[in-house]
């Protein structure tokens, strides 16, 4: 029997795995971009066109989990209603509810359950137990033909600990190959982001350097997998909504890959571009090849563009202003209610966060002891065009609304706030952005303490899709809105 795999990388974090004549279609975002119709919508990077008609039909679909760059409805749109789609136990029901609107079946699969195509196994593992908490639905696949080489995709979570423990016991064998993403999304020096520290001297921005990047995947994550002989990167691989600087750093994997050959001998790194097939021999003495396959073809042209610009913005970054995702609400009373109905549900939900901990913990601040107001949630571009300014009292659990100052001033006085648009704010609440949209282009954050103990991390506990699993069924049926081709026909 043939055991080997193929891994077709198609982009960002989408496999497709051929093995003992069956194909699995793994997080499949199959258009040029994903996301949220919209100025939300993320490029993928580099830039790819997919001929799905000329793509092999896959036998099964995998799902991961329900983040936007991993589960796309009209990308599964382009599928034949015929194939299956898998995902783990802990799957948001309003994620399944969308893709069964599709005319689709989802069938939720056990931690210890293989999903079997002939010869073809594929075990989806949870997440490690260290996982932070937005990712620990993920479920991580492993593939292998009879008793042919292992294939492990460690996407978005540390390493399973009921993996690593069948291997270590011999359930499982080690895997001749691990595919790891990466995460980082560093952006340049002067670009804001959510993930830089607002206050002076603490952002710890130092650190971020593609060394660290590769010792986190290779080295970390890697550690309680000995003997792997492979490491395939994926991931980083979209643009950021209205980025003026281009791919984030250190997400070119073929350069990076090169790198890190350069600098170690324990395994070869691969760093596919979209098109690469990776496969997989059989013999463990035989290494693993690529070509590329014909269905999948790079836009050239747009690709220079956007390296053009990242480099000019590295040159010269210039002062860079955030701008809205979202378009403003024609019924601006209406909004306003709507947004202040909810400060009183966000302010009783920030109490369990890190940052509310700390904020009701801590006395003492830069202008010295602290009243009841820890924290601000400061509302730019507001009906009338004013900032709103909002602060939090520990005392009430409750915002209340105080007057508008300076972001200076109101960092002085406050040890932990966040600032985004009225616009945006508003669209998270209503289903036309979801949380990872807003905190990802268009937010900005000061903080005292971990950088877990940031506003950015509070709003991902308090509006992700396993807590707000209505805000999440209403982004679904706005991005089903913009599917235009019938179903059910494929």
């Amino acid at each position: 029997m043939d055991t080997r795999l193929e891994l077709t990388f198609l982009g960002h974090q989408t496999w497709l795995v051929q093995g003992g004549g069956h194909r699995v279609l793994i997080d499949p975002v199959l258009k040029e971009a994903f996301g949220l119709p919209g100025r939300a919508e993320c490029r993928v990077w580099p830039p790819r066109a997919i001929d799905h008609r000329l793509m092999p039909r896959p036998d099964a679909v995998v799902l991961t989990h329900e983040h936007l760059d991993h589960f796309h409805l009209p990308s599964l749109d382009l599928l034949d209603r015929a194939v299956p789609v898998y995902s783990g136990p802990l799957l948001p029901a309003p994620v399944e509810e969308a893709i069964a609107g599709l005319g689709f079946t989802v069938r939720r699969i056990d931690h210890t359950t293989p999903i079997e195509l002939g010869a073809l196994r594929v075990t989806l593992y949870p997440a490690g137990a260290r996982t932070l908490f937005w990712e620990d639905r993920v479920v991580q696949p492993c593939l292998r033909v009879g008793d042919g080489p292992a294939v492990f995709i460690a996407v978005d979570a540390d390493p399973s600990d009921l993996y690593l423990q069948q291997v270590a016991e011999g359930a499982q064998p080690g895997p001749r190959v691990a595919v790891v993403s990466n995460n980082s999304q560093i952006v340049p020096p002067g670009m804001p982001a959510s993930s830089v520290n607002l206050l002076p001297g603490v952002d710890g921005t130092r650190h971020k350097t593609g060394l660290s990047v590769l010792n986190q995947l290779l080295l970390e994550v890697l550690a309680p997998l000995d003997g792997i002989q492979d490491v395939a990167l994926c991931g980083n691989g979209f643009l950021p909504p209205a980025s003026p600087h281009g791919p984030f750093l250190y997400s070119d994997h073929p350069k990076m890959a090169e790198a890190a050959n350069g600098l170690q001998n324990l395994f070869h790194v691969h760093g596919p571009r979209p098109g690469e097939r990776l496969t997989v021999p059989a013999s463990p003495a035989e290494k693993v090849t690529s070509d590329q396959v014909g269905w999948v073809r790079i836009d050239d042209d747009f690709e220079y563009e956007a390296l053009v610009t990242h480099a000019a913005f590295l040159a010269d970054p210039g002062t860079v202003e955030l701008s809205p995702l979202a378009e403003p609400s024609a019924d601006l009373d209406q909004a306003l209610a709507v947004v202040t109905a909810e400060l009183p549900r966000l302010g009783r939900e920030l109490l369990a966060t890190g940052a509310g901990m700390l904020a009701c913990s801590i006395h003492e601040y830069l202008s010295g002891p602290l009243g009841p107001h820890r924290a601000v949630l400061r509302l730019k571009d507001a009906p009338g065009g004013e900032l709103l300014q909002y602060a939090w009292d520990v005392t009430t659990a409750d915002f209340v609304q105080v007057e508008a100052t300076g972001r200076e001033e109101a960092m002085a006085a406050y040890p932990f706030g966040a600032e985004m648009f009225f616009q945006d704010y508003l669209a998270l609440l209503t289903g036309r952005l979801q949380v990872w949209d807003v905190a990802g282009g268009a937010m900005e954050c000061w903080h005292i303490g971990r950088p877990l103990d940031s506003l950015v991390y509070a709003f991902f506990g308090i509006y992700g899709e396993h807590q707000r699993p209505d805000l999440a069924a209403r982004s679904y049926t706005t991005m089903a809105a913009g599917i235009t081709a019938p179903a059910g026909r494929r």
